[in-house]
């Protein structure tokens, strides 16, 4: 059963036409970032000021699911939707500061031998792998609200948001643990 209202009729026609899409760039985007860290870096660029602007933006990605959020259990769906499209464009953003950060310089050590090391790689693991699930849940998700599914768009959403909402906080939170290392190795 798909519940719907006259401001969002179902469009079955709109997720079988965009599913493929979502299957595709759910399988490019984690195969070209994982290529990128296989290549060797491009010099000549200096984008240090990178890490603390996308860790930023990872910030406000987390402040806005929580913003959407509250606004659909008060029910302001315009508001909600306004807040989830800058949530996206937010994490498009975030992606293509990692991707140029990444692609022009080394990758950075986490040079503690200490137990935080162990918390460390256990939040940057965890975060990786649900920066990949999360991808097609969102697109899905989205895809499922903008066809007027909002039966499936909530509950894909159910699982969607605290993915979503735990890798953009882990995304800060790894690089706050790791930002006292950039720059210390040659």
């Amino acid at each position: 059963m798909v519940n719907n209202t006259e401001d969002y009729p179902y469009n079955p026609t709109l997720e079988k036409k965009y599913k493929p899409l979502v299957i595709i760039l759910s399988i490019v985007i984690p195969v070209v970032v994982a290529v990128l860290f296989g290549m060797p870096s491009v010099k000549g660029y200096d984008t240090s000021f990178l890490p603390p602007i996308y860790a930023t933006i990872n910030g406000i990605t987390a402040f806005l699911l929580v913003l959407a959020v509250i606004s659909i259990k008060n029910g302001n769906r315009k508001r909600h939707e306004t807040l989830m499209k800058l949530a996206i464009l937010c994490s498009l953003l975030f992606l293509v500061g990692y991707v140029i950060y990444h692609l022009t310089s080394d990758t950075t050590r986490y040079l503690s031998d200490g137990f935080d090391r162990y918390i460390y790689l256990i939040i940057l693991f965890s975060h990786i792998l649900l920066s990949i699930a999360v991808i097609p849940l969102v697109m899905i998700t989205y895809l499922r609200g903008w066809a007027g599914n909002i039966e499936g768009h909530r509950k894909l959403a159910k699982i969607t948001f605290p993915i979503w909402l735990y890798v953009a906080i882990s995304g800060v939170v790894v690089y706050l643990m790791i930002s006292p290392f950039y720059g210390l190795q040659g």
